[in-house]
């Protein structure tokens, strides 16, 4: 049952899809949550009615020696930031900068940020110009610099856009993880990796740690289409910040929650405390969209016939002094104890689709891991898997990914044959994105 916040507010919905009934001595509850928000109104209280929201964005493109291989790739990263500057909503408040073993303000430089306008995009597309490759890579200096110039605006949304080719090599896996954790909950990110001499499990922590997205660019040619894309995307985000509150009843205790479309993404070791039982949970920026979580409750075990509220969810925003705005949306998670065994066998459908595209993800991943390992008849086992879950799920491009890396014998038993050779584009292709799922069809 959809339950929406008032049009005055902003406009968001939660959906609850599971099956409540428990057999005897049942204790686990699992619930798929879709929270949508919808009608371009989902501006936060305070903000003027058909007024976008005030933003900032850091760009962060890596110049290390590496993106001089080919001379071209840093030719396109410079268009394709300055298609990004072009993308750029007027009055946006921006920063370009300059990744190598450190980090550089390339515009408009001295610890502050532009505001977007036809003189001020000409400016840095001509700063761009004079960029070159030259040093190595420490992406935690450019997040933190990110971080410095985005926190010194005064505005509704922070996101940043970095682009590497190459690995973290110039800085210790701590001090990335350090700058990370610092970052979290300031901005998000987005995170690319351009060509195929990077770490895909450097760039989709980055992506996951600063709640955005992570993706290929194996040919540095699209790098142009695709960061407008992000931007665009970036300029439709209206409410920052958001959090999934969880209110559990005494004795209850959420056992994991993640978010499970439009990709899968952990959540439940993100829980900040909100008050008696109750916690946040993470979600980022949110434009006009939907997704999906999936929620599962620890509840005391209870007799035939009766019944509990094993979970309450809302949307909050987190304010500075303690207190959070509500969003207004609320759903509720149900626990009834039966002794109808077909009632307290039944699987609920979203909960099964989500199970299936969570374990798809991780066989993938378990996958690669083994094939990179030399274990190949144990890589074969999962990504067989995989090709299976994939046809099951009906997720096709997932399916398109997976037959690059293995021969499909037998699709519906899952098996597969390790193709001999197999490009490192299309391997990352599939690591990078293993996550992205298909919604279910309700």
């Amino acid at each position: 049952m959809a339950n929406f916040a008032k049009p005055a507010g902003p406009r968001f919905s939660v959906e609850v899809y599971q099956n409540e009934y428990l057999p005897e001595d049942g204790r686990e509850v699992h619930a798929v949550v879709t929270v949508t928000a919808t009608g371009g109104g989902t501006a936060p209280q305070g903000t003027s009615a058909g007024r976008s929201p005030s933003a900032a964005v850091a760009l962060m493109v890596d110049c290390s020696g590496s993106m001089d291989y080919p001379p071209a790739k840093l030719r396109n990263a410079r268009d394709a930031t300055a298609a990004a500057l072009d993308t750029l909503r007027d009055g946006t408040h921006f920063a370009v900068i300059e990744g190598t073993h450190v980090a550089r303000e390339v515009y408009p430089g001295g610890g502050r940020l532009a505001v977007a306008d036809a003189t001020t995009r000409e400016q840095a597309k001509r700063a761009l110009r004079r960029l070159t490759a030259g040093g190595g890579t420490a992406i935690g200096t450019w997040l933190r610099l990110a971080d410095r110039l985005l926190g010194s605006a005064d505005v509704e949304i922070r996101h940043g856009i970095l682009l590497t080719d190459g690995r973290n090599e110039h800085e210790s896996p701590e001090a990335l993880r350090v700058a990370l954790e610092s970052c979290a909950g300031r901005f998000t990110c987005d995170a690319r990796g351009v060509g195929t001499d990077w770490e895909v499990k450097e760039v989709t922590a980055i992506a996951s740690a600063l709640l955005g997205t992570a993706d290929i660019v194996a040919d540095p040619a699209q790098l142009a289409a695709d960061f407008t894309a992000m931007m665009e995307t970036a300029m439709s985000k209206e409410v920052a910040d958001v959090a999934l509150r969880v209110w559990t009843p005494v004795g209850a205790t959420v056992s994991y929650l993640k978010q499970v479309a439009p990709s899968v993404e952990e959540l439940t070791g993100r829980r900040t405390e909100a008050g008696p039982r109750a916690g946040d949970y993470p979600t980022g920026s949110w434009g006009d969209e939907s997704r999906d979580y999936h929620l599962c409750v620890t509840v005391p075990a209870a007799g035939l016939g009766q019944e509990m509220l094993a979970a309450r969810l809302s949307l909050v925003v987190p304010q500075p002094d303690g207190t959070a705005q509500t969003l207004g949306a609320q759903g509720l998670v149900r626990a009834v104890w039966t002794d109808d065994l077909t009632a307290s066998t039944a699987i609920n459908p979203q909960v099964a689709h989500y199970t299936g595209q969570a374990e798809l993800a991780q066989v993938i991943q378990q996958g690669i891991d083994l094939r990179k390992a030399g274990d190949m008849d144990g890589a074969t086992a999962k990504l067989g898997r995989a090709v299976q879950l994939a046809r099951v799920s009906g997720n096709a491009d997932t399916a398109k990914l997976l037959a690059k890396v293995v021969d499909v014998v037998d699709a519906s038993t899952g098996t597969v044959r390790l193709k001999a050779k197999v490009t490192e584009a299309d391997e990352m292709t599939l690591e990078t994105r293993s996550t992205k799922t298909v919604r279910v069809k309700k």
